[in-house]
């Protein structure tokens, strides 16, 4: 295992994964990466978005952490960033003034669910790199670290994610241990001062992408005094469980509940009965009869598995995957509007619209990451598809016009109206 950082001067995706991946760190100082995969403003909006799910009663969002020196705080206090800042460096000014320069960190998870711009221009980006590693089995996470803290809040420690670090803002400083460089049985390490020595470090400015493998013990320091920002993408390396394909197979990630709890709790609810059962009766057989507290479980997986039902299932997230790009949970999409025949739409060349039967005479149809069903056949589908994918603007009476009956038109005018509000069409 490497000793130290690679530094490279040119960047394709190819050259990385023959050298780099899931084999040693490597840093790009101050490339021009295209697509660009963060933009400043983007970067700052997605933070005002992902902080303005602050509970009303002023609770810290489950998926943002804020530590002051070494405390973490529970109440958002008006230490978030606010669209009233304007930018970080304003939000910067304020922090220095309320907190009398004590070191802060602001950590919001699930970052790229919070800008649909910025989550695009994203998968944009790591497009390359599934072209040749393949798409992850479960989402790629997207996290913001930012502030003047000493070191990441969690210390030392290993994830099972391979990490791309983008530099934006100040300079940070990642330190590196091949191996775990302590023998207490303890996954992570705040106080590690005395391993320092077994270490190697690499600098990240502004514009310098830094990745390492997720084989690797790592901490982030501040390289200055300053508040630096960097927005780390991880993906699914080690570990991976079939609880996470079973997971997402049979019940939808709920936005409103990036983390603290599974998504299978919306399907199998916890209920506040005994899950213990007596024991065996005088013929030694065990009671035919569940426990209660296992009952309604049995019963939700036991419909999922009706061979139908399932296929449906599997296509409607195998669908939702691909045109995620990688990303998931994705952007919220919009409540659909209304479309007039003059109204003129045109596709994002970045978005794929993916379609397959549903095996009831409809068509499952996915874009963006979101699915809708429509009455239409896949070859109505297709073929209106590959009309608003003409090139230009096109009219909403020329995309419908395809289509042969007025109850069928109506049918497709819908499939726009969803098309749209998943992100993948654009009113002129």
């Amino acid at each position: 295992m490497s000793v130290s950082v690679a530094e490279e001067t040119e960047f394709s995706w190819n050259t990385f994964v023959d050298r780099y991946w899931d084999r040693s760190p490597v840093l790009f100082r101050s490339l021009p990466l295209s697509p660009a995969p963060f933009a400043a403003g983007e970067v700052f909006r997605a933070a005002v978005h992902g902080s303005r799910s602050a509970h009303l009663d002023g609770r810290m969002p489950s998926h943002v952490q804020f530590m002051v020196e070494r405390i973490q705080r529970d109440l958002s206090d008006d230490l978030l960033p606010a669209t009233e800042d304007g930018s970080f460096d304003a939000y910067d000014a304020r922090l220095a003034a309320r907190l009398d320069g004590r070191r802060h960190a602001l950590v919001v998870n699930s970052f790229h669910t919070f800008d649909t711009a910025l989550w695009s221009r994203e998968r944009a980006f790591f497009a390359g790199l599934w072209d040749i590693v393949g798409l992850p089995l479960t989402g790629a996470i997207t996290t913001l670290f930012h502030g003047t803290y000493e070191h990441s809040p969690v210390g030392v420690h290993k994830d099972r994610f391979a990490t791309f670090m983008f530099g934006l803002r100040g300079r940070k400083r990642m330190r590196f241990w091949p191996r775990k460089p302590w023998d207490e049985p303890v996954s992570t390490k705040v106080d590690y001062a005395d391993h320092c020595g077994e270490s190697f470090t690499a600098d990240v400015g502004p514009g310098d992408l830094l990745y390492w493998p997720a084989d690797y013990y790592h901490v982030g320091e501040s390289a200055t005094a300053a508040p630096a920002t960097s927005v780390n993408v991880g993906v699914p390396r080690d570990d991976h469980h079939v609880g996470y394909e079973l997971e997402s197979l049979l019940a939808d990630l709920d936005p409103n509940r990036l983390t603290g709890g599974s998504s299978l709790d919306n399907l199998l609810p916890v209920h506040d009965v005994p899950v213990t059962a007596p024991g065996p009766g005088v013929d030694g057989l065990l009671s035919p009869t569940l426990p209660e507290g296992l009952t309604t479980p049995v019963e939700s997986l036991h419909a999922y598995a009706q061979p139908d039902r399932m296929g449906r299932r599997v296509t409607a997230v195998s669908l939702r995957r691909w045109t995620a790009g990688g990303f998931e949970p994705v952007p919220a999409a919009t409540p659909p509007r209304p479309l007039a025949d003059t109204d003129l739409l045109r596709a994002d060349r970045r978005a794929r619209i993916f379609w397959g039967a549903d095996g009831k005479g409809g068509t499952l149809c996915a874009a963006n990451g979101h699915h809708t069903r429509t009455s239409l056949g896949c070859g109505e589908v297709c073929q209106l598809v590959r009309v608003l994918v003409s090139g230009g603007g096109v009219a909403v009476a020329v995309v419908v016009g395809g289509v042969s009956s007025g109850v069928r038109r109506d049918a497709a005018r819908v499939l726009l109206e969803r098309l749209e509000s998943f992100g993948v069409l654009h009113r002129e």
